[in-house]
């Protein structure tokens, strides 16, 4: 997103300076608050994260495993019992998924995956210390 800003912005930059050096001053300037505004946004997101993850209800721990579990749900049913019923003839339903569903099952994966993937990479590094 923060590269989609700065393409749309830098010619609009380009544009309104005739000193390309303040141009490029300007650029940097814009580009370094879009950034810590990214930095903050990311913590703030991490932070809400910890605190559902350490919360008192079960329900407050567990609803982000339990969207995405259902999302695979779906994703089974439409691309795996859907197609392996109808080829035997059986009345099966497909259920919609709408693609922000799809991406934020990718996203919730990835993030899983990377996630357990720098959790290994540093119980390694301890270990091997």
């Amino acid at each position: 997103m923060l590269a989609a800003i700065l393409g749309f912005l830098t010619p609009l930059v380009d544009r309104f300076f005739d000193n390309k050096d303040q141009a490029d001053k300007f650029k940097a300037e814009i580009s370094a608050a879009l950034l810590q505004n990214e930095a903050e946004l990311r913590k703030a997101q991490r932070d809400i994260i910890i605190a559902e993850a350490q919360g008192q209800s079960w329900l407050q721990r567990n609803w982000r495993p339990i969207l995405m579990l259902s999302i695979v749900v779906i994703v089974v049913n439409n691309y795996v019992l859907f197609p392996y019923a109808r080829l035997f003839g059986i009345q099966a339903v497909s259920l919609d998924l709408p693609p922000e569903l799809f991406n934020l099952m990718t996203v919730g994966v990835g993030g899983y995956v990377l996630g357990r993937s720098g959790e290994k990479m540093m119980t390694t590094y301890k270990d091997k210390r």
